[in-house]
């Protein structure tokens, strides 16, 4: 059985096929295209509106106080 992760941007539970998982190596936030960086990960829906609502909660989510969050906004950008 494969583990059910929750989107952080809009709570939904769901399989991780259907996310896409965001970690911060370095203290910048980058969307983790073969799910294997290190250390904590985010999982969200890859559309503009969870992207957008994920991006105030990811420092929390990924414990890092000072996180660069510019690339995972430029990357919803381009989702619309």
């Amino acid at each position: 059985m494969e583990p059910i992760r929750t989107c952080l941007g809009c709570r939904a539970r769901t399989e991780p096929a259907q996310l896409v998982r965001i970690a911060a190596p370095g203290g910048t936030a980058v969307v983790d295209e073969g799910r294997r960086l290190p250390g904590r990960g985010a999982w969200v829906h890859p559309t503009q509106q969870c992207a957008e609502r994920a991006i105030r909660s990811l420092p929390r989510a990924l414990r890092q106080r000072h996180l660069d969050t510019s690339p995972i906004a430029r990357w919803a950008d381009g989702l619309a």
